[in-house]
Formats: structure tokens, sequence, C-alpha cells
């Protein structure tokens, strides 16, 4: 009995503190900002700025959010994982 008590804790905890662990840079509103043009993020950047923003970002960024764009994706990140992908060689 004991053993499962600790083990529903140790799930129960891990879905509570693992949530924002396995939240992706597509999720950081710190690292999406730079493409917008607005603060409600509706609005991206032309593409001139957006390759600019993309390209100055670290590779470890570029290639986590290449990885994200890179499945399936749902909205509203549907034209900024366009362009990703367009930027990184995922026509």
């Amino acid at each position: 009995m004991n053993i499962k008590a600790i083990c529903l804790a140790a799930t129960f905890s891990l879905s509570i503190f693992g949530g924002h662990a396995l939240a992706g840079a597509l999720d950081e509103p710190d690292t999406m900002m730079p493409f917008f043009t607005d603060a409600s993020m509706k609005t991206m950047k032309p593409r001139v700025d957006f390759e600019r923003v993309f390209f100055s970002m670290p590779a470890e960024k570029q290639a986590q959010m290449k990885g994200e764009c890179a499945g399936e994706v749902m909205q509203p990140f549907t034209a900024f994982c366009a362009t990703v992908n367009t930027l990184g060689g995922h026509n």
C-alpha cells in the first residue's frame, strides 16, 4: 500500500511541476515577442526583420524552434512555423 501511495504522489508531483519543463520555445513569451510587432503577438514582423531576429538567436534556440516547428503545429503557431521552416530549409 505504501509503494502505491508513493508512486501516486510522485506521478502527481511530476505532472504539476513538470509542466513548465515540457514547454517549448514557442511557449516562451520572451523568446517569441521579438518576432511580432504587437504585444498581443498577432502580427508578425516583415520577413527581413523576422530573419534578423531568428539568425541573431543562439544556435541551440534556433534548433529548438526548428524542431518544434518540424512536426504538426497547432494554431496560433502555423504562420510562424511556416516561416521558421522556410528559413530552416524544411520547405
